[in-house]
């Protein structure tokens, strides 16, 4: 088999079929995933050792092939002429693994994703910190992609990304744009967010927050005249406060609820639902940071947020339930894929 070609014909299936994602397994054939199920190539032969190496030799740098014989896996970015992924090679029972995200060379809008057009306040801010979270899989690089671009298509700033591996690739406009990948241009991420301090940097994008570390560095740029965009595989706006506070340990803990309480903007989480005409759609939670929001960070009261997202809809805040319920009375979405998806079922009997 002739690698290359092999996925370059793999890859003009993924894009045809619009798929998000694309699994190479040793002793399988391809999968894709097309709106969010997953679809056997079966007029594909079952790949072998052989095959899985030699896509392998493709994907891999010599550096990243040592890292997957060291610790049984690795992340990594592939490009093709008319494609790029992030992928993630493993080890299972033995055999060779791949699982690659398709990443659209195109950096779409903030209109395009279907989102709402609030989120272009948070862009215009020049300092401050906004988070988009919720599960993996749902969407949340894209929407960070496309409020990066729209910073730099608008506004004149120099901005960093740091990611692991790097996804979207940006292109110069009225901005300048420098993206550092973790274990190629920097040892981690906190390195890169420490030396952002000293490289005249307005914004800054880290593609996810893993430890204490992270967080307090993303915190103390936001405090010190940044803006900084970040992301957490959390189900909501009180979840994601409760998990940054709580990544720290007990006497840390009143100072990042200070810092978080002061530096936040907002929380934006979302959710990827199959379309009843098909394709997904995101239903989503906004929480812009306030007085009262800010307040019941600082006095524990992370519980009651909810509360005040659902009663604060005038000041441009979303709920979860709402947004849902919306979907369902225009027709995008079942009544089915609502409940599946909520995380307050019972309120949303109530909407719908």
């Amino acid at each position: 088999m002739e690698h290359k070609k092999e996925l370059e014909d793999i890859v003009t299936t993924v894009i045809r079929e619009g798929a998000s994602d694309l699994h190479l397994t040793e002793g399988r054939v391809p999968f894709i995933r097309s709106a969010g199920e997953l679809i056997p190539l079966v007029k594909k032969a079952a790949l072998t050792n052989s095959d899985l190496k030699g896509f392998l030799d493709e994907f891999l740098t010599p550096a990243n092939k040592i890292r997957l014989e060291k610790d049984k896996q690795v992340d990594f970015s592939y490009s093709l002429t008319d494609a790029r992924f992030r992928g993630n090679a493993y080890y299972r029972q033995g055999l060779i693994a791949i699982a690659l995200r398709l990443i659209p060379k195109k950096i779409m809008s903030i209109a395009d994703l279907n989102l709402p057009p609030i989120l272009e306040t948070f862009t215009r801010n020049r300092q401050g910190f906004f988070l988009v979270v919720g599960p993996i899989g749902q969407g949340k690089t894209t929407t960070l992609a496309a409020l990066i671009e729209t910073i730099n298509q608008t506004r004149s700033e120099h901005i960093l990304t740091i990611e692991d591996p790097i996804e979207y690739l940006y292109e110069s406009k009225k901005s300048i744009i420098d993206q550092r990948e973790v274990l190629i241009d920097t040892p981690d991420f906190k390195d890169a967010l420490v030396g952002a301090l000293r490289e005249d940097i307005n914004v800054i994008l880290v593609g996810e927050m893993r430890d204490a570390e992270t967080m307090a560095t993303a915190v103390t740029a936001a405090e010190t005249g940044h803006l900084v965009f970040s992301t957490l595989h959390t189900n909501n706006a009180a979840q994601t406060i409760n998990r940054i506070i709580d990544s720290f340990p007990q006497g840390q803990q009143d100072q990042i609820r200070v810092q978080l309480a002061s530096s936040l903007t907002g929380i934006f989480s979302q959710r990827l639902i199959p379309r009843v005409s098909g394709g997904l759609i995101p239903a989503y939670e906004l929480l812009i940071n306030n007085a009262a929001v800010s307040n019941l960070i600082r006095e524990k009261r992370i519980h009651e947020v909810g509360t005040v997202i659902e009663t604060s809809s005038t000041e441009g805040m979303i709920d979860m339930n709402r947004s849902l319920a919306d979907l369902v009375r225009r027709g995008q979405i079942t009544v089915e894929n609502a409940y599946l998806h909520s995380v307050n079922p019972k309120n949303l009997e109530r909407l719908i």
